[in-house]
């Protein structure tokens, strides 16, 4: 999995691709949230476009960077989400946790 961080305004965008599962993409997501909170960096929006797959381990590390960055005062939203991830949000009900959007630009315009 690789992650590439961008900064819009006072939104930084994390570039997510690859397979968010156990032992190599959860703990780097995990790592990279708490990187950008440590920083100061409140808002945060994932790039799931490029996400080939997820599974329980990566489910966790979602609600973890999520419950992490509001304990922090930010807020955390989700775009370019593929079918495939926004059915597994929708099967487990994560959809109603997450603020998701179909393009960047209603993402970082929903942090004004």
């Amino acid at each position: 999995m690789n992650i590439t961080e961008r900064n819009t305004n006072d939104v930084v965008i994390l570039d997510i691709s690859g397979n968010l599962v156990l032992g190599e993409g959860d703990t780097q997501l995990i790592g990279t949230t708490r990187e950008a909170l440590t920083e100061g960096k409140k808002n945060l929006l994932f790039n799931l476009g490029d996400v080939t797959y997820v599974d329980s381990a990566g489910l966790g590390a979602l609600i973890s960077c999520y419950s992490s960055t509001a304990r922090e005062g930010g807020r955390l939203k989700l775009f370019n989400l593929t079918k495939r991830i926004q059915d597994l949000l929708a099967i487990t009900k994560l959809l109603t946790v997450f603020e998701v959007y179909d393009d960047e630009q209603a993402a970082v315009e929903s942090f004004a």
